[in-house]
C-alpha cells in the first residue's frame, strides 16, 4: 500500500537540469543513490543495480519499479520506522520523505502536531519517542488534514525560493493534498 500510494506520485526516468537530485527513477534520485551504500550490509552498494562497483546516472536507470519499491522498504520505512506509526501517517510520512527529505517531513508532521495544541513536540526534524506518541495519539483523522497543510505551506515556500522548481508547485501540491 505505501509504495503504491508514493509510486502514484513519482513518474518513470526523469532526467531535468532543474532538479537538484538529478537524473531520477521511481522517485529514487541519483543524489539519493550515490549516498545510499550499503545499508543491507550483503558487502555491495545497494543501488549499484548494474553491478559495475560504483552508483552513477546508469544504475538509477536500470532500477525496476521492484528495486525502487525494495529501496523505499529499507532505506526509508524501515530505517526510519514508518511502520510503527498509525499506517495512513506512516504512508503520508514515507510520501514526503522521498520528495521533500526525511528531516523535513518529520518537521511537517511536527508542525501538524503543534496545529492540534502539542506544544511539547519540538519540530526538529527527528521522530523521537514524544513525537511518536503524540502522532499515535492523534491518529489518521485529526492529524493528516494539518500534515497536508503543512507540507503545502512549505511547497510554497519552496516554489517562491527556489523559482526554477515553481514549474513543480503543482504536482508538489496534488501530494501534499493526497
Amino acid at each position: 500500500m505505501a509504495v503504491d500510494f508514493l509510486l502514484a506520485h513519482e513518474g518513470g526516468l526523469v532526467d531535468d537540469k532543474d532538479d537538484p537530485g538529478g537524473v531520477t527513477n521511481f522517485g529514487v534520485s541519483l543524489r539519493f543513490a550515490r549516498r545510499a551504500g550499503d545499508l543491507d550490509g550483503d558487502g555491495h552498494l545497494d543501488l549499484d543495480f548494474d553491478g559495475d562497483g560504483d552508483v552513477d546516472a546508469d544504475d538509477v536507470r536500470a532500477m525496476t519499479r521492484e528495486d525502487a519499491a525494495e529501496v523505499y522498504w529499507l532505506h526509508w520505512w524501515q530505517r526510519l520506522g514508518y511502520g510503527s506509526l498509525p499506517l495512513r501517517l506512516g504512508v503520508k510520512a514515507l510520501d514526503l520523505s522521498v520528495n521533500m527529505g526525511a528531516v523535513q517531513a518529520h518537521k511537517i508532521l511536527q508542525r501538524a502536531c503543534w496545529a492540534h495544541g502539542h506544544r511539547e513536540v519540538i519540530d526538529d526534524g527527528q521522530l523521537g519517542p514524544k513525537s511518536r506518541s503524540v502522532i499515535a495519539g492523534l491518529g489518521n483523522t485529526d492529524l493528516l488534514p494539518a500534515i497536508r497543510s503543512e507540507a503545502a505551506g512549505f511547497y510554497r515556500g519552496l516554489a517562491i525560493s527556489r523559482p526554477r522548481s515553481a514549474k513543480y508547485l503543482g504536482g508538489w501540491l496534488n501530494r501534499a493534498y493526497a
